[in-house]
Formats: C-alpha cells, sequence, structure tokens
C-alpha cells in the first residue's frame, strides 16, 4: 500500500494494547507521519521490545498499563499530558479472548474478556473524553470485531464485550459532540497478527475463513490501521457514532 498522509503531525496520540499487532503497525504509521504516540501494554518487556522496534525517539513514550485498571489508566494519561501536553486522539485497540463456549463459561473468566475489552475501552475513552471535552475537541476510535455482529464458534464472550463497545461508540458519540469531539470504531474480520494465529496458522481453519471473505484473504494489519488513521483525520471531522466495517465484505454475503 502506498504512502498516504492523515495530516496528523504533531499531534499527540495514545494507542493501546501497541505492543505487538494491529496497535504496533498504528503506533508505527503514526510515528512515520511524525505525530507524537504514547503506546502502553501490561507487559514491560512486549513494550520494552515494541520501543525498541519503533525508534520513536522523542515523539515515542511507553507505558505499563493494564487498562482495565482505574489507577493505571489515570497514570498513562497523566504521564501523557506531563510528557506531551495534551491528547489529540485515543485509539482503544487492547483485545483479548479465551476459547470457551458461552453457556458454560466460567464467571471468572467471563470477567477477564469483559474487563479487558469493555470495561478498559470505557476506562481509558472515559478519561480522554473528559480532555477532549475540556479542549473543545479530540478523537476516539476503538477497534471492535465482526465478532460484534456474527456469532462465531469459541468467540462469543469476545462478541459480546465487543458489541458493547460498539454501542459505547454510540453513546459517547452523542454526550460528546456538543464538544467537537468524534468517537466512532472500527470492526475488522480475522487479522493476521499474534492474537489470531491460533485460527490462521491451521490450513484447514484458514481455508474455511477465507472462503467467507469475498475479496479472499483475511486482513493485514495495515489493512485496519489505515481506516482507523483516516477517522482521527480532518477529513472525518463530519462523521460520529459510526463503526466502520472492515472485513473484506464477509459482513455483505
Amino acid at each position: 500500500m502506498g504512502h498516504l498522509a492523515y495530516g496528523v503531525d504533531g499531534k499527540v496520540f495514545v494507542v493501546t494494547g501497541a505492543s505487538r499487532g494491529i496497535g504496533l503497525e498504528i503506533a508505527k504509521q503514526l510515528l512515520d507521519q511524525n505525530a507524537r504516540v504514547v503506546i502502553c501494554g501490561r507487559k514491560p518487556e512486549g513494550l520494552a521490545a515494541a520501543a525498541e522496534a519503533l525508534k520513536g525517539g522523542d515523539n515515542l513514550l511507553a507505558v505499563a498499563a493494564h487498562i482495565a485498571k482505574e489507577d493505571d489508566v489515570n497514570a498513562l494519561f497523566d504521564q501523557t499530558l506531563e510528557t506531551f501536553g495534551t491528547v489529540d486522539a485515543l485509539i482503544n485497540n487492547v483485545g483479548m479472548n479465551i476459547v470457551t463456549g458461552t453457556v458454560d463459561a466460567d464467571l471468572g473468566l467471563w470477567q477477564k474478556i469483559v474487563d479487558s475489552n469493555l470495561n478498559g475501552t470505557f476506562l481509558c475513552a472515559r478519561k480522554a473524553g473528559q480532555i477532549m471535552r475540556e479542549k473543545q475537541q479530540g478523537k476516539i476510535v476503538s477497534i471492535t470485531s465482526i465478532a460484534a455482529r456474527r456469532a462465531a464458534p469459541f468467540m462469543g464472550v469476545y462478541g459480546i464485550a465487543k458489541a458493547g463497545i460498539e454501542m459505547m461508540t454510540q453513546v459517547l458519540a452523542q454526550e460528546l459532540a456538543p464538544f467537537n469531539v468524534q468517537v466512532n470504531a472500527v470492526a475488522p474480520c480475522m487479522v493476521r497478527t499474534k492474537f489470531s494465529e491460533p485460527f490462521w496458522s491451521n490450513p484447514d481453519i484458514h481455508e474455511q475463513i477465507v472462503k467467507t471473505i469475498p475479496l479472499g484473504r483475511i486482513a493485514e494489519p495495515a489493512d485496519v490501521a489505515h481506516p482507523t488513521l483516516f477517522l482521527c483525520s480532518s477529513a472525518a471531522d463530519f462523521i460520529t457514532g459510526q463503526t466502520l466495517v472492515v472485513d473484506g465484505g464477509a459482513t455483505a454475503v
């Protein structure tokens, strides 16, 4: 994919779950366009490896944080403000799933999936929304999934949590619209990342998934990063409360 410019020069982005996969690709593209980027992740070693790979210099800040913990989220944004002075955009990218059915799901397992996906997104969006409401400008984009719209085996709790993010996107868009803050989401199909490797690395499963996608392949991280950056750009100033589906046509047929 050729170079696309999104007008993010000098703007401050917080990207959660950016130590690998989609989040890492988003951070890379932002840094390539001279944005100032804050990445976070739970595991310090993974975060350090990502920071080394990104080579962002003074434009990059890495903060260890568990976004399902309110104190960690507050510290993440406090460090962002101390370092860069503002927050222009939040990209909620953290996602996790534990393969399970739903009817027999253990409550602790349910809570872990919901905490990481839905509660963490809420805590980050709430904090960013308060900052952006005060400055009368901002963008919030959350990465959801087509699992929020189409039931899939062993993805039920994950899909329920992601569906909650889509409704949260609409609610926050309505609440923050008077303050010139746009809130949107991006819902990809399967993306070739470590997160989904148990599925796409199995030739038989991969073949079955590809058969459901009219464009004939699963997504790459860049396929999700570009729509996300578009929604963070001034070109999307009149778009809010929407979920942009990025699935190669899978949910259209």
